[in-house]
């Protein structure tokens, strides 16, 4: 059989004794179709990836559970059993650097402690797979521009695992601060925190990327920046607490206050603890106030305002597998990720402001 077009060159597959003659358009719509869903690799086999992620990737329409990283030999037979992983498709941190040989896995999921997340987001992207990161996004404004770099580098997608900017309840009195519906914004109050009695997590070392203000305190920040519509200027003042310093060692922060400013005088009070349960916005509006309680909760996010009611209910883990799913979409059509890498860049150059200003006592610009 000889072909001398180009145009009309056909790739032939033999399927038992008979031929198929296929066009290449044919062929390359079939390899479309194996992406209709793009393959998730979970790094780090932690709580969120067994509770949450895992769970949510079995309910996702445009990704699925392909593979998993992990450093633990009995967690590994044991995902591969309950979700019939293959054996190519699970790694650990010594062999995470092959994934790049790996067709089947799109997307590194990185869901470790904060102080690894700049080596694995750039090791995925260099392995040219796009990257999905759970905040906090790095310890430092330095890490996050460096991972920035590393996946535009190798033209990678690179996401920051804000859920809440994917929920319905948020992205509904975000409209209405943006459209205005009630006034300018004159005030924010928000609170993000739970008593964590744990004593050894990553969230109690502060050489992991410890401190209430990597972990709830980011929620604070984002209340603080969602609820106003605006970026802050300046920290105005700051203090870090503990009433459990044999958890919280060094000064490292179990409660944390401060007050933002953003442009035009408006104020930002936040709270953040992992010392007690709190967990509300209430943003001051020219003609009326909007409140949420819970405003950042797995499942329960509601509030109120002048225009009525804001709730819109569903059941754990659906923010997760809406987050993915979101994600996942803004890969396949090659559109820019709805919380790209620069949205967990701008939180953590807060998060060091609110720092400086703890320990100076002083007014930090942004």
């Amino acid at each position: 059989m000889t072909f001398t077009s180009r145009r009309d060159v056909l790739k032939t597959l033999a399927v038992g004794s008979s031929v198929l003659l296929l066009s290449p358009n044919v062929l390359l719509a079939a390899t479309r179709r194996k992406k209709d869903k793009l393959g998730v690799a979970l790094v780090g086999l932690g709580y969120y990836s067994t509770d949450l992620l895992a769970p949510a990737l079995q309910q996702t329409r445009n990704c699925y559970l392909a593979g998993i990283v992990t450093g633990t030999p009995s967690k590994a037979e044991a995902w591969k059993k309950k979700y019939n992983i293959p054996d190519k498709n699970i790694y650990n941190y010594q062999t995470f650097d092959q994934i790049a040989n790996n067709p089947d896995i799109d997307v590194v999921y990185v869901v470790l402690p904060p102080s690894m997340h700049k080596e694995y987001v750039i090791r995925a992207a260099n392995a040219g797979k796009h990257v999905w990161c759970e905040k906090p996004m790095a310890i430092t404004e330095t890490e996050c521009q460096e991972m920035i770099t590393a996946c535009r580098k190798n033209k990678r997608s690179l996401a920051i695992g804000y859920r809440l900017q994917h929920e319905p309840n948020t992205q509904e009195y975000r409209r209405i601060i943006k459209e205005q519906l009630l006034g300018k914004v004159k005030e924010v109050n928000c609170a993000a925190g739970y008593r964590d009695d744990r004593t050894n997590h990553w969230k109690q070392i502060k050489a992991l990327g410890g401190g209430v203000m990597y972990d709830m305190g980011v929620y604070a920040i984002q209340g603080a920046r969602l609820g106003s519509g605006m970026e802050p200027i300046a920290v105005v003042s700051a203090q870090t607490s503990t009433t459990r310093p044999e958890i919280y060692k060094n000064g490292l922060d179990e409660t944390a206050i401060a007050t933002l400013e953003f442009p035009g005088g408006v104020l930002a009070h936040i709270k953040t603890s992992f010392g007690e349960n709190v967990n509300f916005m209430n943003i001051t509006c020219e003609k009326g106030d909007i409140k949420l309680a819970p405003y950042s909760a797995y499942n329960g996010v509601k509030g109120s305002s002048p225009l009525g009611e804001i709730n819109h209910p569903y059941e754990v883990p659906w923010q997760q597998a809406k987050q993915m799913d979101d994600d996942a979409q803004s890969i396949m059509q090659k559109k820019a990720m709805q919380v790209p890498g620069e949205e967990g860049l701008r939180d953590i150059r807060i998060v060091e402001a609110i720092y400086r200003s703890a320990g100076s006592g002083k007014r930090v610009m942004l």
